[in-house]
């Protein structure tokens, strides 16, 4: 029975190719994340561990004061079994091009001191000896077109300073592998910029020859003080080397999910193939019942030849996968992401993995044709009787399929009620108990939905629209799963979409209404902007009215509360703040605004006095001058800033400063504000639209890469149209000859199987945008208390693309099936059993 199977399968290339496609890229999708994920983790953990190679001892200073001093240091340089401890300072530094643009990526732009201890190795110049002097790692520098003796600005958190370059180095730094740059400069140059004066927030120690890391590491103990830690440099390269792979770990599973949706399409296109090769081979299946084989032998005998099947295109796939894995290295090296150098990883457990997913996958989709196979009565030889679904296999399959799907919706319904966590919990099983069941009912719906259109193909198509609307529900199982796997990716994309359509709107809205200022400015990294940049924009002669979003805190009648500090003079100018009771000129007062609903829920009004303890611990009253609508850009309490700096507890903290402008946005006013804030490339003046492109940017990119992955899922459900309409010209030679005989020419013939397709096709997509749009109703109702103005947004304009690329995929997916049709010779056609 086995070598029986071979022969089917080697008789058989062309049916099975699709089977093997699907199951490869599935396959490939699975090696390819495993691989590379494995492949980058491995190269970032060894670059991880280089870093630590000289380091016996790191120390890290974790207190509120000025940090470790120069006398501190020294006292841990002179402690046996020490080679040399040498001091570090640290923080955000960002490098302009000639252009003024920062270089690098804003969160990962790092400075520091020059070090003994440091692993850089410079290939041009040397390291800054002076204060006006800095070092670049070479990426920054090449970006940048920067040689040695140039001049370069760079910038902290304060105002940017030009220095001379004095030389260019490589570095397994984080920061550089991360996308960023690492700027060098001299010790008392860093401490001035990220620190102290004479005092350091890390020391690394190396250790003399023959001396444990981990006796050092007592000894070391002993004299730190209380505000500082240390560990071996082993121990903290095995902590990166575990936040690495928890990382790495993240994005596996989300490209394995993906993985998973490719794998289960490609479960239907299998099951379609193994189940229209079955019902062909009827006569041949039930000989071998007839000669004496078993019903275990034909089962086992339809499962070889997945088992084939599956082995190879896993085979394949894994290769494939491989090949994918490796090239994708260089890809994300082409778009600026700095790799580490590597060997491929390829681990026992991936290859065990991809090849068991391959053939796991084949064999159970593969099983239910298998079992009707057994099934096929020996008299079934005697004519070409294919075995037909009897009443009450319909009947129960229906009713199960309508219980599970009503099941699923119901739990999808309570889901949306919940509005938290839980209910999105309740939403993912209830969307797939509703997929399975639509996916069991689709051969019930199929009939009437074809029936539906049946007559607008008719009037459009003329005879080969009704031939194709007879052929797609005359096998409707057959056309079930086949729609199935469209309907299953359509699904995701379409709910996908109207989420992140959803969202987009609310956050555009949320900026339109609540922002009036022309410009806001914010540093690059994130951090919260110097003092001095405020006080520079509130000087500058473009700016009409100005307004820092402070923030802080403080305990107000007992309970805690964020605040807002704001210029109350210009508050109104740069922000719609809606005010309920009182007046916004209170805060110029010295008064305090309350959010309506923090003041509701407190039951403060308006003229109340209330205790207050400021960020310093002063105590005192306050007066509450009014009440505003709340407002997604600031707290619920807010104070002018003259009355909140004046007891803050160290520097002011604010994220981003609202600016309006004499004449509004334009090219001269954007100019005249980097100008004020002294061409600093870490801060950056976002208008209006660059607002919006900052809050809605996230959702845009989450798109774009949701559509990628799905991609392949949509690919395999186009594979599987073609399968069907290839499967099912091979069966209707007889039929198409026939055709042929009474007069449909070539060209209808191939009009019939495209609008066969088409109908498939779009029959498929209809159920997926529909159960998709369901679904992102639900999810959206579980986020909306979280997003202001949230109000769902169905994508009409993108729905119709959808649909309209349905239509286009069944059309190119016929052109093969159609083409074989049209050129069938009549004759042999008719003769064919």
């Amino acid at each position: 029975m086995f070598r029986t199977a071979l022969r089917n399968v080697l008789a058989h290339k062309a049916r099975l190719l699709m089977t093997v496609l699907a199951v490869m890229l599935g396959v490939a999708f699975v090696s390819g994340t495993l691989v590379f994920t494995d492949t980058l983790g491995t190269a970032y953990k060894n670059q991880s561990a280089k870093s630590y190679d000289d380091v016996a001892v790191a120390v890290e200073y974790d207190g509120d004061g000025k940090g470790l001093s120069q006398a501190e240091v020294d006292a841990l340089g002179r402690l046996d079994g020490v080679r040399e401890a040498s001091g570090q300072v640290g923080g955000f530094a960002a490098v302009a091009d000639r252009d003024g643009k920062m270089i690098g990526e804003g969160w990962s732009n790092a400075g520091r001191n020059a070090s003994p201890t440091g692993d850089e190795e410079f290939t041009a110049g040397r390291a800054p000896a002076k204060d006006d002097q800095v070092a670049l790692d070479r990426g920054t520098a090449q970006e940048g077109g920067f040689r040695t003796g140039d001049r370069v600005r760079v910038a902290g958190n304060g105002p940017a300073k030009e220095y001379t370059l004095s030389g260019v180095f490589t570095t397994d730094d984080g920061a550089v592998s991360a996308g960023g740059s690492l700027s060098l400069f001299s010790t008392a140059e860093a401490q001035r910029l990220f620190g102290e004066p004479g005092h350091y927030d890390a020391v690394t120690i190396g250790a003399e020859p023959g001396t444990s890391d981990t006796a050092l590491l007592t000894e070391v103990r002993k004299a730190l003080p209380e505000d500082a830690t240390a560990s071996t440099g082993a121990e903290l390269a095995a902590q990166q080397a575990k936040d690495i792979e928890a990382g790495f770990s993240t994005m596996k599973q989300g490209l394995l999910a993906f993985a998973g949706i490719a794998l289960f399409v490609g479960v239907f296109l299998i099951y379609n193939t193994f189940a229209m090769l079955v019902a062909q081979r009827t006569k041949e299946l039930a000989l071998l019942r007839a000669v004496g084989a078993t019903r275990r032998q034909v089962t086992r005998s339809v499962l070889s030849e997945a088992l084939v099947v599956g082995a190879v295109a896993s085979a394949v796939g894994f290769a494939a996968g491989v090949g994918l894995a490796a090239a994708l290295r260089p890809a994300m090296a082409s778009f600026g992401m700095q790799v580490p150098d590597g060997p491929l990883v390829i681990g026992w457990v991936t290859v065990a993995a991809a090849l068991a997913v391959g053939v796991v996958i084949t064999m159970v989709s593969a099983w239910l044709p298998a079992r009707r196979a057994a099934r096929i009565p020996p008299v079934a030889a005697m004519g070409s009787v294919h075995a037909t679904a009897t009443v009450r296999s319909l009947v129960v399959r229906n009713t199960i399929g309508a219980v599970i799907t009503l099941g699923g919706g119901a739990l999808i319904a309570a889901g949306a009620s919940k509005g938290s966590d839980t209910g999105r919990l309740m939403i993912a099983g209830g969307a797939f108990l509703a997929l399975v069941g639509v996916i069991v009912l689709i051969p019930l719906l199929s009939r009437p939905t074809v029936a539906l259109v049946r007559p607008l193909l008719v009037r459009v198509f003329g005879v080969s629209g009704n031939l194709a609307a007879r052929n797609a529900v005359r096998n409707p199982r057959r056309t079930g799963a086949t729609a199935a796997a469209l309907a299953i990716g359509l699904t995701l994309v379409t709910g996908i979409t109207t989420l992140g359509v959803t969202l987009g709107q609310a956050i555009d809205r949320m900026t339109t209404d609540n922002i009036r200022a022309d410009y806001m400015v914010t540093m690059a990294n994130g951090m919260p902007l110097n003092a001095s940049a405020v006080d520079a924009l509130a000087k500058s002669p473009a700016v009409t009215a100005y307004s820092p979003q402070q923030a802080g805190d403080v305990e107000l009648d007992g309970g805690r509360h964020a605040v807002s500090g704001v210029h109350g003079a210009d508050l109104g100018k740069v922000l719609n703040l809606e005010v309920g009771s009182g007046s916004a000129s209170s805060l110029a007062k010295g008064q305090a605004l309350v959010a309506e609903e923090t003041a509701k829920g407190n039951g403060w009004r308006t003229g109340d006095t209330l205790p207050v303890e400021y960020p310093d611990g002063t105590k005192g009253r306050i007066t509450v001058g009014g009440t505003y609508e709340g407002n997604e850009f600031l707290s619920p309490v807010l104070l002018d800033t003259a009355t909140l700096n004046r007891h803050l507890d160290g520097e002011a903290y604010v994220p981003e400063v609202y600016v309006t402008t004499d004449g509004g946005p334009s090219a001269k006013n954007e100019q005249a504000l980097v100008d004020a804030l002294g061409e600093n490339p870490a801060v950056t003046v976002l208008d209006k639209q660059d607002i919006r492109d900052m809050f809605g940017g996230a959702v845009n990119t989450m798109l774009n890469l949701m559509y990628g992955l799905l991609g392949m899922a949509l690919l395999i459900a186009v594979l599987g149209v073609v399968n069907t309409l290839a499967m099912s010209v091979f069966e209707r030679q007889q039929e198409i000859g026939m055709l042929r005989a009474i007069g449909l020419d070539r060209g209808r013939v191939k009009r019939m199987v495209r609008v066969e397709a088409v109908v498939i096709a779009l029959f498929g997509a209809v159920l997926g945008v529909t159960l998709g749009a369901f679904l992102a109703w639900a999810i959206g109702e579980t986020v909306a208390g979280s997003v202001p103005g949230y109000t769902l947004v169905i994508p009409w304009e993108r729905i119709g693309v959808f649909l309209a690329l349905a239509a286009a995929v069944g059309v190119l997916a016929s052109l093969w099936p159609a083409r074989s049709a049209a050129r069938l010779n009549m004759l042999t056609a008719i003769k064919t059993e």
